[in-house]
């Protein structure tokens, strides 16, 4: 694993998100720190995507505010977050479907932050975008000798599109990964395949948010959880002590096989 420092590198403070009367979230604060995998966890409709949301630019918080290296962005648009670091996957997966896979790549490689940053994190490697995408897919379990990085993002099987996902992201260079769901969907060898994988990204420098409901294999990987439900934090700390904490177990009474 990378060096975790006590450096916070994205601060939560006392965010809100309302939707008329419903308060998604309501009053969450957490702090990120460089090196970090943190988990957060929640039974469905406890506000973790809309955290998300609020962190990447596309919602902005009813009240509260988010800072990245000591600079608010709150509100700020998703353009602006993701070339400023914080890149985020989707649990519903949003891939040019009617292009090759490695072309998706070659997009965010285009983009102002890819460019100005210059090689990519796995090998410092400079050079045409085509073979770079490639060369992304290749670290993420992608078949160079095969046809499969060339291949139509819309036929491809749900486990190549989750590392499609990750390869977007790693295309621009994030300081900050958000993985929505990472997980979700996959076999159980797609998933001891993938946890080694997030394993590396974290070793090579990328701090991680993981919002998951697979427990088991996020507390492989996170050293730190925060809990939440009805859009309120209930609490935060390591994985064995937030998953033992009674409101935990009492927001995820019936689903006591994930523990």
């Amino acid at each position: 694993m990378t060096q975790r420092t006590t450096e916070p590198i994205l601060e939560i403070n006392s965010v809100s998100m309302h939707f008329g009367g419903v308060k998604a979230l309501n009053n969450v604060s957490l702090t990120v720190n460089r090196g970090d995998v943190v988990g957060i966890i929640g039974p469905n409709g406890s506000g973790k995507t809309t955290l998300i949301n609020c962190i990447t630019g596309f919602l902005k918080p009813t009240l509260g505010s988010i800072a990245f290296h000591g600079r608010d962005i709150t509100g700020k648009k998703p353009h602006k977050v993701a070339d400023m670091g914080i890149n985020r996957t989707f649990q519903v997966m949003r891939p040019y479907f009617t292009m090759p896979a490695y072309k998706n790549l070659v997009i965010p490689l285009s983009s102002p932050r890819a460019k100005r940053i210059g090689g990519w994190r796995g090998g410092g490697r400079h050079g045409d975008r085509n073979t770079v995408a490639v060369d992304i897919l290749e670290e993420l379990g992608f078949e160079r000798d095969s046809r499969v990085p060339y291949k139509l993002a819309g036929t491809l099987p749900t486990g190549y599109l989750k590392r499609l996902e990750l390869g977007r992201c790693l295309a621009m260079r994030p300081e900050l990964l958000i993985c929505d769901e990472v997980f979700s969907g996959l076999s159980a060898s797609e998933i001891s395949s993938l946890v080694p994988l997030i394993e590396k990204l974290n070793a090579q420098g990328i701090t991680m948010i993981m919002v998951e409901h697979r427990l088991v294999e996020l507390f492989r990987v996170a050293n730190r959880v925060m809990a939440l439900s009805y859009g309120e934090k209930i609490t935060e700390g390591q994985p064995q002590e937030v998953i033992n904490h009674p409101k935990v177990r009492e927001a995820y009474l019936g689903s006591e096989e994930d523990f």
